[in-house]
């Protein structure tokens, strides 16, 4: 059986994460208490804040997994809100300030490097940390290619993306 996971969204510290995983432990103490049962989780967290990557090893000393909140890592990162994407990206797309929209396409010079450092950090501190991503990206191909690249677990994306990124997952195991 897989464990069941509880994910705290928008952690930026180490004392956010221990405050945050302490009540949800306590609160689960309760009810297995109550019920006269338990169950084993995880607790984990979400990282879709530049500072959650920069600070990831001590982040992963508490959380048992982090999943990258990849829409929102981009816009914290690149300082762009989604709704710019009609006006401002498609502007530097077809500028070719940017090469391809980074919603759509993980940016792997900014974004990509504050996984790289996440995951390497994380890891460090944790050497078991289950990570992936979950959002658009995860069926995008070049987005998966660089998630397999990074040594994540799992990706996840909306239903009717889950063909190409199927597809992409197995082409990058056969890259290898």
């Amino acid at each position: 059986m897989v464990e069941p996971e509880i994910m705290i969204p928008l952690v930026g510290s180490k004392k956010e994460i221990d405050n945050q995983a302490a009540i949800v432990r306590r609160v689960a103490a309760e009810v297995f208490k109550e019920r006269g049962r338990k169950l084993k989780y995880l607790v984990g967290t979400m990282i879709e804040v530049p500072r959650a990557a920069l600070t990831a090893g001590a982040i992963a000393e508490t959380a048992e997994f982090f999943s990258f909140g990849t829409n929102d890592l981009t816009q914290t990162t690149f300082g762009l809100s989604r709704d710019d994407v009609p006006k401002v990206l498609a502007y530097y797309v077809a500028k070719d300030i940017y090469d391809v929209d980074p919603f759509v396409s993980l940016d792997r010079d900014g974004v990509g490097q504050l996984m790289r450092l996440a995951v390497g950090t994380g890891r460090k501190s944790r050497p078991n940390l289950k990570i992936g991503i979950c959002g658009e990206h995860g069926g995008d191909p070049s987005s998966v290619m660089l998630c397999d690249e990074l040594g994540l677990n799992y990706v996840s994306c909306s239903p009717y993306r889950l063909p190409i990124a199927r597809l992409a997952a197995a082409q990058a195991v056969l890259r290898k």
